[in-house]
């Protein structure tokens, strides 16, 4: 059997069970916390808890359209209130 041939079954075996390869470039210094992550994401006892610190940190909304990416959005301090003034004279 050659290694491309042991290559292939070993990325069809984890396509199967869901897995995805991902290649990322980071500093050398950060290489072991990546790895310690990546563990414990694989760690079925630490893979839930991880995850939710993970997406409460850096998960994105999955706003399905303006009106729910706006209800989303983090608008604490913004004063969304606009004076009315019915009065004004328009120049059409």
């Amino acid at each position: 059997m050659t290694s491309a041939t042991t290559l292939e079954k070993h990325r069809t075996r984890q396509k199967a069970l869901g897995r995805s390869r991902v290649e990322v470039q980071i500093a050398r210094g950060d290489v072991a916390l990546v790895r310690r992550v990546i563990a414990a994401l694989n760690d079925p006892r630490q893979g839930e808890e991880t995850r939710r610190i993970l997406l409460t940190r850096f998960g994105q909304p999955h706003a399905t359209g303006l009106k729910a990416l706006l209800a989303s959005a983090p608008l604490e301090g913004i004063d969304l209130e606009r004076v009315r003034d019915l009065n004004r004279d328009i120049d059409l």
